[in-house]
């Protein structure tokens, strides 16, 4: 899958989303109205594209871009086991879900350049990080229409 591709199912499938492009990398938010202050956005998912804020996936490489996402630490678990070894991961290999290499302790996951059956495996994370998304807008603005 292209880093368009991603951006577009993303933007495409979940209603109120913001795609905040910065410097080749996208953060996804869900804005419904747009109204929500930039100091209290926080994306649901990332993709980045270049080594500018860590250097574990060698993101510099020509067509090698990580998308990052934020899941349930049921969901983290279910995934990589209860406590999954911090250096047991090479997180420069493509097309594999694994822990984010800095957030994964606040159960992020991530995947470099994903391929369409591994696309398809993040979809229902990406739902879940979605929802998560919705639920804490509809916590924090009771009374505005989502």
């Amino acid at each position: 899958m292209s880093e368009d591709a991603v951006v577009r199912y993303i933007t495409d499938t979940f209603a109120g989303v913001e795609a905040l492009a910065a410097s080749g990398d996208y953060y996804f938010f869900y804005q419904p109205g747009g109204n929500v202050p930039p100091d209290h956005r926080f994306p649901f998912a990332t993709l980045v594209t270049a080594d500018r804020h860590d250097r574990f996936s060698n993101l510099d490489r020509p067509g090698v871009f990580r998308l990052n996402v934020g899941v349930a630490k049921e969901t983290f678990r279910s995934l990589f086991g209860p406590q999954p070894p911090e250096d047991g991961y090479d997180f420069t290999v493509l097309d594999r879900i694994m822990p984010h290499p800095v957030y994964g302790k606040m159960y992020w996951v991530c995947v470099l350049s994903p391929g369409g059956e591994t696309f398809e495996a993040v979809k229902p994370l990406l739902a879940e990080a979605y929802d998560a998304a919705v639920k804490r807008h509809t916590k924090a603005h009771p009374t505005e229409e989502t």
